[in-house]
């Protein structure tokens, strides 16, 4: 029976990369990595081959989603083969399907996780992992007519009192990354075209950008003044928080250089 393991590599760079995730990379007859699903802004491959000590085979989105994975089946067939992915390999629905696919291929897997963008948000914005409700990605859009999707996920989220994982869109092969201005802007007209007041100027965000990198960047403010700051190089991530424990105020206030009337939100 042959093998295929998912391994992590983090936030931020090749050292991300945990021990065993790297013994597992050495022992592997074959590995692949995919670098379309997040963005890693100081990875070096050539740095990361190094460590790894064999040559990397990059795969992109079209050999995992539209050809289904079949160059890391036919290696996993015959050996073992390793995928490395950025952040924790099973966050992505895409990986998700391939190890679905080699279980039933009568492939074994196995995963090696590792920091997540989830988790990092939760760290740098103080807020508690237990009052997250749904995330949604906000997309770029080529045309005037708007996904509705992340003002929908918000809205509902804001009833329940739950806070907003937002993930910004992604596009490697063209090297375009969302900033939080620009999905600030995409929220903004998703309000003037359904005028329900889920986003408007007095309302509370957090922008994050570089989360696991030796320079991240985290700040709390109204959408008025949040819209307005340099958050410098992607990835950027932006998070709506709900109904606020004291706690969570507080470490917005510490942490992320909110505005001291936060507090007054607290419940």
């Amino acid at each position: 029976m042959g093998e295929l393991v998912f391994v992590g590599l983090g936030l931020s760079d090749e050292s991300d990369i945990s021990l065993k995730g790297l013994m597992k990379a050495k022992e592997a007859d074959a590995v692949f990595a995919e670098f379309y699903t997040s963005f890693m802004p100081k990875l070096d491959v050539r740095k990361l081959e190094s460590l790894v000590g064999k040559h990397l085979e990059i795969v992109s989105r079209k050999n995992l989603e539209d050809e289904r994975g079949k160059r890391i089946f036919e290696a996993a067939k015959t050996g073992k083969a390793v995928l490395l992915v950025p952040g924790d390999p099973l966050i992505a629905t895409t990986h998700i399907d391939l190890r679905i696919q080699a279980e039933k291929n009568g492939i074994k897997t196995s995963i090696v996780h590792s920091a997540s963008i989830v988790s990092a948000v939760i760290g740098m914005s103080g807020l508690q992992n237990y009052k997250f409700g749904r995330s949604v990605t906000i997309p770029f859009t080529e045309t005037e007519r708007l996904d509705p999707t992340p003002y929908n996920v918000i809205a509902k989220n804001q009833e329940m009192g739950l806070h907003t994982l937002c993930f910004l869109d992604i596009r490697a092969e063209e090297k375009r990354y969302m900033h939080v201005s620009d999905a600030l802007k995409v929220l903004t007209a998703l309000e003037e075209q359904n005028q329900k007041r889920v986003i408007t100027f007095d309302t509370l965000a957090i922008g994050l950008a570089r989360a696991g990198s030796e320079n991240p960047t985290v700040k709390s403010d109204y959408i008025d003044q949040l819209r307005k700051f340099d958050f410098g190089k992607p990835p950027h991530t932006l998070v709506f928080p709900g109904r606020l424990h004291f706690m969570e105020a507080e470490a917005l206030v510490t942490l992320a250089n909110a505005p001291e009337r936060v507090k007054e939100m607290a419940k």
